[in-house]
């Protein structure tokens, strides 16, 4: 007998409550993907990595990634604005760096990730 295309078979209930209970709210779940969806544009990802190296101004990040200063200053708003990124200024100069040790461990795991 087939079972209908709605119905819910749980084998192990007990397993699906743990999960259920440990399961973050949907907000929380809502604001983790947004901040993933960061990570998805390969020119803030290059920014990240080189910050990765050493703190860089925009004309030499701008240079170093082959981007415009706009292209390079509009990519690094959203970094910052995401706490991904954080800058000193120095005169008129603004310098970039990563925010924390938890940015340089995503991208260091996330190319451990693909380089497997």
């Amino acid at each position: 007998m087939e079972r209908e295309a709605n119905e819910m078979c749980c084998v192990h209930s007990d397993v699906v409550n743990k999960v259920l209970n440990e399961m973050p709210p949907e907000e929380t779940l809502y604001d983790l993907a947004e901040f993933f969806k960061i990570f998805g544009d390969t020119t803030r990802i290059r920014i990240l990595y080189a910050l990765l190296e050493e703190e860089l101004c925009v004309g030499d990040m701008a240079q170093l990634l082959g981007l415009s200063q706009t292209a390079c200053s509009h990519q690094l708003r959203v970094l910052k604005n995401n706490k991904l990124v954080r800058f000193r200024r120095e005169g008129k100069i603004v310098y970039y760096s990563l925010s924390d040790d938890h940015v340089r461990s995503i991208i260091e795991k996330g190319m451990e990730h693909v380089e497997e």
